[in-house]
């Protein structure tokens, strides 16, 4: 059984006064997720990849299809069933600022989800900020400090963090490791990859990057204008032949460490 999947997936956003104007940004998406695996969404910006995401978190409805978790539709869960939704899958955006209270510092807000979804305060939540802490790479003394008073990568990394506190079994990423340097990049991977291999914990890895998914998937998708319109295997002459996903390939990207970097 898939532990996530989606059925003829279709979202159109309306505009206008009086919302006759109609972009359709997601076209009959169809895609499985099995339990352990890391799948690599592929696909230029504008090209319906975030959308995407929203709808298989639970975020946005879709016009037209539906999501199913454990096999089972959104629509169907009751508040307890959304809870352990919520808890097992969980999305990193982009745009760490955008999605983060200013307001709160580093410890509260990778405390909200070991409060409301696992029931953790005090020191023994406290203990687990810490250890999140170290797993991204970020001093302890970061848990004080507000969103305003971290970089850009500091700050992404804090949403990771975050995320991984729910234990969850499906992490979707989207761009998440866009606005990090290389170095950075490779360690994440890193640690996704120690999570996936300790816990059996899913990826969606939200990308333009080919690098990066060749890196670290086991299957890649190519969305293009609201539509997959290829999907391959990771491994051997791995090649991508649909139009969109040659122009990726040959996209001039810096060249990556060797793969024992991930490990050092």
């Amino acid at each position: 059984m898939s532990l996530l999947a989606a059925r003829q997936l279709s979202r159109v956003y309306r505009s206008g006064v009086t919302g006759r104007d109609r972009r359709t940004v997601l076209d009959q998406v169809t895609l499985d997720m099995s339990p352990g695996e890391c799948v690599a969404l592929l696909g230029r910006s504008g090209c319906g990849k975030s959308t995407l995401a929203r709808l298989l978190a639970g975020l946005e409805q879709p016009d037209a299809g539906e999501v199913r978790f454990g096999g089972r539709p959104l629509p169907t869960f009751g508040k307890a069933d959304w809870r352990a939704f919520r808890r097992a899958v969980q999305l990193v955006f982009q745009d760490p600022v955008g999605a983060v209270n200013p307001r709160e510092t580093v410890a509260q807000i990778i405390a909200e989800p070991l409060r409301h979804l696992r029931g953790l305060t005090g020191p023994a939540a406290m203990e687990q900020i810490q250890g999140l802490l170290r797993a991204v790479d970020l001093p302890a003394d970061a848990a004080g400090r507000l969103p305003q008073q971290l970089s850009g990568g500091q700050l992404q990394r804090v949403c990771i963090a975050r995320a991984l506190a729910a234990q969850p079994q499906l992490l979707i990423l989207d761009e998440a490791v866009s606005n990090l340097d290389l170095h950075l990049q490779i360690q994440m991977l890193d640690l996704f990859a120690r999570l996936k291999a300790d816990r059996g914990v899913s990826y969606l890895f939200i990308t333009h990057d080919l690098r990066l998914a060749e890196r670290f998937c086991d299957r890649v998708l190519v969305m293009d204008d609201g539509r997959i319109v290829e999907e391959t295997r990771v491994g051997g002459a791995f090649a991508l032949t649909s139009r969109e996903g040659r122009a990726l390939q040959n996209a001039v990207l810096p060249a990556m460490p060797p793969r024992r970097a991930m490990a050092g």
